[in-house]
């Protein structure tokens, strides 16, 4: 009979403590507003609100309307029409639910060049103090005199999006969460950056925007603080957990997630793209994106070769997929490298692997193709089944092998696979998440009620039929071999597969073990045990305590770090070759 695991001491709220800037954090609109008005009156007369998309406009405008002799506006009205917008994006919304093509320009592709100069002169030509506020207010603005950053994190943006916000670019379009989530993704959130990444050495102020009733901010140098404390040592993120339609049981009851929840099918500890950090200053907290951090500390952060491979991309994922008392993941393939640049514009794919954190007796995953599986047919039945035919005998034209706990499975991608019920698995993946090819889902519908989206056609074009029964056998399962015994425990090299990136390392640890980072940003979690310490190697920062399932970020710059457990414990740990 299956148990839960009873440690119950997993982090819901991580917090990173910075040093030296205990005051630092204005938290409130009153607080905000009276360090507004002391800009003002120490003579600031051109000031600028950059807004991240997504952030409230209205709101702040509403909010500042107290402020006596401010003169407020709008970047929005240099924007290019939307239908202008429309036309220009179009090819990279493209008519797909899911899937885009990256947008590789800039922010400023989307305003109107003479729009912006007659912006510019009002603003200027002001009597009193003036504010421009906007998603590109900068570009109207480019030289004032406070520049402010209004930030938020993308699951934050997503949370918005659902509750009913269309996108900056392209409003809400035909109002469906996936498609608006694909112009952020494509699109909207890459110029963004772009633009952040431009501005970070001339911002005054540094706002989190992400709860509207009670923003927070600090100055640049306690944020730049910050941010070069957090790539000096270990931290985790906030991590986020979502319901699923396959979702399970097994973190709400370990995490002490809310019960009342039916199911959580997600969760991200581990991807800086979606994520926040919560700094600790003093008495008070503040979010900011954890992508901040890698578009800014790229090097210190990922190590020098890994940040020559990929640029400011932070390249590892890990997260959860919970099926616990729930159901299959879809039947899926990922693309390979030259179909998701060709297609898709993006320079790598999501070959990944999973670790079974937990299973019980009938746990399996599906992987690989049966021997001799006619690929023409297969697409026949999968098209059968989706249109409603027969349901599809998914074991027909995939194997199905019984996995346990601390099995780690390899799967690069162009392989079929997904996991079986009843399985918690640590992904861990390149980071290009959204690039999932469903080809059978097992007849559900989504948690939206609609069909969810299927890509048979792609999914066919990136499947190996050479991946076969034996092949997977031999290249993907039980390939863990021990590199190094002592007294100390031992070192496992579990993965990843030649054709992946990645390469990861168990760690069993009875004492304390050094580990070198190799040149690359380190992610580890502890995946058995209760607890573990990580600790410097030379002394430079202070022992964190890591408990079981938590995902810790282990900055390239740190050099060589110590994993301590005097009760035992095992930690799986990834890194770029």
């Amino acid at each position: 009979m299956y148990t839960y695991p009873a440690y119950h001491n997993y982090d819901l709220d991580p917090q990173f403590m910075v040093k030296g800037y205990d005051d630092a954090v204005s938290e409130g609109w009153d607080a905000l507003k009276e360090k507004l008005q002391g800009e003002i009156r120490k003579g600031c007369r051109r000031l600028c609100f950059e807004l991240y998309p997504g952030v409230d406009e209205e709101e702040i405008i509403r909010r500042l309307s107290s402020v006596e002799g401010l003169c407020i506006l709008r970047s929005g009205e240099a924007r290019l029409p939307d239908e202008t917008l429309l036309k220009h994006f179009s090819p990279y919304v493209t008519d797909d639910r899911v899937f885009g093509v990256m947008y590789h320009g800039q922010l400023s592709d989307c305003f109107d060049a003479q729009r912006l100069e007659s912006l510019r002169e009002k603003a200027e030509g002001s009597e009193g103090a003036c504010l421009v506020i906007g998603t590109g207010a900068s570009l109207v603005m480019p030289c004032p005199d406070s520049l402010w950053y209004w930030d938020l994190t993308r699951w934050e943006i997503q949370l918005r999006y659902r509750r009913g916000m269309g996108t900056w670019l392209l409003g809400a379009l035909d109002g469906q969460t996936l498609t608006k989530y694909k112009v952020g993704f494509f699109m909207e959130w890459r110029m963004a950056d772009r633009l952040k990444t431009a501005l970070s050495g001339r911002i005054a102020y540094r706002v989190d925007a992400s709860d509207g009733a009670c923003p927070r901010m600090v100055p640049s140098e306690a944020y730049e603080a910050a941010m070069d404390q957090a790539c000096s040592r270990p931290f985790r993120m906030q991590a986020y957990y979502d319901p699923s339609v396959w979702g399970g049981q097994w973190m709400k009851k370990t995490f002490g997630l809310d019960p009342s929840v039916k199911n959580y099918g997600w969760s991200f500890d581990g991807v800086p793209e979606e994520n926040s950090i919560r700094f600790r200053f003093g008495e008070h907290t503040i979010d900011f994106p954890a992508i901040n951090l890698v578009l800014s500390r790229s090097e210190k952060l990922l190590g020098e070769h890994v940040y020559g491979r990929f640029g400011p991309e932070f390249p590892i994922r890990f997260d959860f997929l919970d099926t616990m008392e729930g159901g299959n993941l879809s039947l899926q393939v990922h693309p390979l490298t030259g179909y998701i640049q060709e297609n898709f514009g993006m320079h790598y794919t999501q070959d990944e692997s999973y670790y079974i954190l937990d299973a019980t007796d009938e746990s399996c995953v599906y992987l690989g193709v049966k021997p001799g599986m006619d690929l023409r047919e297969f697409e026949q039945a999968l098209r059968e089944a989706q249109s409603g035919g027969a349901p599809l005998d998914a074991q027909r034209f995939v194997n199905c092998f019984p996995v346990k706990k601390h099995d780690h499975v390899l799967i690069p991608a162009g392989t079929v696979h997904c996991s079986g019920k009843n399985t918690v698995v640590l992904e861990i993946s390149a980071t290009p998440y959204i690039f999932t090819f469903k080809l059978w889902d097992w007849g559900r519908l989504g948690l939206d009620g609609r069909p969810r989206p299927v890509h048979i056609s792609h999914g066919i074009a990136n499947i190996q039929t050479e991946r076969d029964t034996a092949w997977a056998e031999r290249e993907l399962l039980h390939q863990a071999r021990v590199t190094e015994r002592d007294a100390a425990g031992e070192v496992e090299h579990t993965g990843l597969h030649n054709l992946e990136f990645i390469e990861t390392e168990r760690h069993t640890i009875r004492g304390e073990r050094v580990i070198d980072v190799h040149d690359s940003v380190n992610v580890i979690n502890l995946v058995e045990g209760e607890k573990a310490l990580i600790g410097s190697a030379d002394g430079s920062f202070p022992d964190t305590e890591i408990h079981y399932a938590e995902t810790f970020i282990i900055p390239a710059s740190v050099g060589r770090y110590v994993l301590r457990s005097r009760e035992g414990c095992m930690v799986i740990c990834a890194r770029v070759r």
